[in-house]
């Protein structure tokens, strides 16, 4: 019997493929909802945000507030396409927590400590997503 390196599936690199996506998905769907939070807090109640005396971005925060929440949406999704195995979700959560990363730099003179944090998660989120490559045929 004969066989191909190729054709046979190692059941350890199966389990680290399945829990690497599992914990990628949990941790974007982690985003997603901190920035849902963090919207619904500024939608709620401006005055809960002091911005600095001098800051380029002088942005409204209800504004920002409903940005956060809709972005924080649209990763939830793509989060639970994660969970399901979808290849759309993988290049989504990508482009999606490149646009957090984005919107929460422009949101550090309102919140810093909580935009550093879901920066970090989201490198975190784009590192992982772009590294792993499932074994699929």
């Amino acid at each position: 019997m004969t066989h191909t390196t190729g054709s046979l599936r190692n059941p350890v690199s199966q389990g680290v493929a399945a829990v690497t996506s599992i914990g990628v998905a949990v941790l974007l769907l982690t985003v997603g909802v901190l920035s849902i939070f963090a919207g619904g807090s500024a939608v709620a109640a401006d005055d809960l945000f002091v911005e600095g005396p001098a800051y380029l971005y002088q942005l409204d925060t209800t504004t920002w507030g409903w940005v956060h929440i809709v972005v924080g949406a649209l990763i939830v999704i793509a989060a639970v396409g994660l969970l399901a195995g979808a290849v759309w979700a993988r290049v989504t959560a990508v482009f999606l927590a490149a646009l957090s990363i984005v919107g929460n730099f422009l949101w550090l003179p309102y919140y810093p400590w909580w935009s550093i944090l879901v920066i970090a998660l989201d490198v975190v989120v784009i590192w992982a997503v772009t590294t792993w490559t499932p074994d699929r045929r």
